[in-house]
């Protein structure tokens, strides 16, 4: 059997469950790999054959999508060229992890598209939803990579089809440690926001992981890195606790290991917001945006020890044979 499998390369949170799931795919049958997008800082140890610019939305530096960089970035004449070329008939079965050229492509030419991802967990009812709802983003997250059938990933298993985080092995089998800092990684902040704001909260020892610093460098008890993935699960495996985006796989992983967690959903971001809200109901705190008047938010997670439990087994290999059996029916 040939299988495509094709990945959202906006983030490193598609490419860092990909790890995971390439070996276990390979087992059923011949495996080509997919991956679109522009933002991610990690790359996939395995081989890839086809690669995308595809359709991506760019972070910024102050909280949020930079709308402009991402319109400027984008040519839909080059996307449609490339949905119609692309070879989806070459293949038995197409999984995709929210990847719109191969999806679209699938839709086009009547040809099965199993999902594989989070944001297919967001297609169901049973999920928890912000309150204040956006309905330019459902239009886009039920239309960016649209499928015919999905398996999917959330922090609970809300419903019949959807199974708790993909951990990474390296995150599984991590010596975890306390020691005395705190792992920052909030993509759509600029580092040169976040250091004279944090560097406010006094005795706190901060590890910041940013897109947008070149080289690492430190102010008084505060460091700023470059995204680099050993030293990010390093950093996060040893630490007290976690202030990251509402994204997907870094708060799950910072649940798995028992970290005290805050979270920031990033604005004009709908998955986010559906996460904040999936986040909260588990108990985590989450703050809207990282600003002067917010450290008090901030300070009282510092000084609370308040973590939430949870049973994040491996159901790697189930979920993905679900997906395959999904596709073959």
């Amino acid at each position: 059997m040939k299988i495509l499998y094709a990945i959202q390369g906006t983030g490193n949170g598609h490419i860092a469950r990909a790890e995971d799931i390439v070996p276990i795919l390979q087992q059923y049958g011949e495996l080509d790999l997919f991956v679109s997008g522009a933002q991610a800082d990690i790359k996939l140890s395995y081989p890839v054959k086809y690669k995308s610019k595809g359709l991506s939305f760019f972070f910024g530096k102050t909280g949020g999508i930079d709308f402009l960089k991402t319109f400027k970035k984008n040519s839909s004449k080059e996307v449609y060229k490339e949905i119609k070329k692309f070879p989806v008939e070459n293949y038995d079965l197409v999984i995709n992890d929210f990847e719109p050229i191969s999806a679209w492509a699938c839709r086009k030419r009547d040809i099965p598209c199993v999902g594989l991802s989070h944001q297919s967990a967001l297609l169901s009812p049973k999920t928890p939803r912000p309150r204040k709802m956006d309905p330019v983003g459902e239009w886009i997250l039920h239309n960016y990579a649209p499928i015919s059938k999905y398996v999917a990933f959330h922090f609970e298993s809300y419903d019949d089809n959807i199974f708790t985080p993909v951990i990474r092995a390296d995150v599984r089998n991590a010596k975890v440690e306390t020691k005395d800092h705190y792992t920052v990684y909030l993509p759509a902040y600029d580092d040169k926001k976040l250091v004279p704001l944090l560097s406010k909260i006094g005795n706190v020892k901060w590890h910041v992981f940013s897109k947008h610093a070149k080289k690492a460098y430190h102010v008084d008890k505060l460091s700023v890195y470059p995204v680099d993935k050993d030293a990010f699960a390093k950093s996060m495996t040893t630490s007290t606790g976690i202030l990251c985006g509402a994204g997907f796989e870094t708060p799950a992983e910072a649940l798995y290991l028992g970290k005290k967690l805050l979270v920031v959903p990033m604005k004009s971001q709908l998955e986010q917001h559906y996460n904040a809200a999936a986040l909260k109901n588990l108990g985590v705190p989450v703050v809207k945006k990282v600003k002067k008047k917010n450290l008090d938010k901030i300070i009282e997670w510092i000084e609370s020890d308040k973590r939430i439990s949870v049973d994040y087994r491996d159901t790697t290999a189930e979920a993905v044979a679900r997906a395959v059996a999904l596709g073959k029916s």
